[in-house]
């Protein structure tokens, strides 16, 4: 089972590449639906932080398909 450390670890990481290396698509992390709650007191816990992590993953990895050269993937 993943902890709430590692995953905020995962997220801290895969944020800052983004931010380094696709920074266009830095303005859309604020948009995501997983970071827009719609209660006033969210839990946040380890399956919000899972859905989240993997949301900013494939986000990463299908703009990395659509944008990058083919010889680069």
């Amino acid at each position: 089972m993943k902890s709430e450390k590692g995953l905020n670890l995962k997220i801290l990481d895969i944020t800052m590449t983004i931010q380094e290396k696709y920074p266009e698509l830095y303005k859309y992390l604020d948009e995501m639906l997983v970071t827009i709650p719609n209660m006033k007191n969210p839990k946040i816990n380890v399956n919000t932080l899972s859905l989240y992590y993997d949301s900013l993953t494939s986000l990463l990895e299908n703009y990395v398909q659509q944008h990058e050269p083919e010889s680069i993937k």
